[in-house]
C-alpha cells in the first residue's frame, strides 16, 4: 500500500495514547492498550491467524519508548517488556481505519472467554465449549 510516513509522532504519557498525523491532515490518537493488543509482532500474529492473539490486563499499559526503525516504521517499547512490534506506516494507517471496528470486536473475545481489560486471566468455565483438540493422528 506504501502510506506516507506520519509527519507527527507524539506521545501523551498521562493519557497513555499516541498521537499521529499525516501530510494531508489526518490526525488520529491511538491508545497505547489498542497498540499493544494489536501489535504487529509475530508473538501475536503467529502465522496466519485470523485475529490476534487474544490478551487481557493491558488497560494501564504505557509506552516507554519509541524507536526508528529506517525511513518506514518505528518500534514501539511498552512498559510490560513488549517490545518486538515493528509498526510500519501501512501498520498505523490499518490500525487507524480499523480502530472502531478492531476494538469492539477484542471487546467482544475478552469477553467470550472471561477475561477484561484489567485481567489476563481466563475463566476456566469461559472456556467450555470453546475448545476443540487436535485431530488424531
Amino acid at each position: 500500500m506504501a502510506t506516507t510516513a506520519p509527519t507527527l509522532i507524539r506521545l501523551h504519557r498521562k493519557s497513555r495514547v499516541l498521537e499521529l498525523g499525516w501530510g494531508d491532515g489526518r490526525r488520529v490518537e491511538l491508545p497505547c492498550e489498542y497498540l499493544r493488543v494489536f501489535s504487529p509482532s509475530a508473538e501475536l500474529r503467529g502465522h496466519g491467524l485470523p485475529e490476534p492473539m487474544l490478551i487481557g490486563g493491558k488497560r494501564e499499559v504505557g509506552i516507554a519508548r519509541i524507536e526508528p526503525v529506517g525511513n518506514y516504521a518505528v518500534r514501539l517499547v511498552f512498559d510490560d517488556g513488549h517490545d518486538s512490534g515493528l509498526y510500519s506506516w501501512d501498520a498505523f494507517d490499518e490500525l487507524a481505519r480499523e480502530y472502531r471496528a478492531n476494538w469492539q470486536r477484542y471487546l467482544q473475545r475478552l469477553a467470550e472467554v472471561g477475561m477484561s481489560r484489567e485481567r489476563d486471566v481466563v475463566k476456566l468455565a469461559a472456556l467450555v465449549g470453546h475448545y476443540t483438540p487436535p485431530p488424531k493422528r
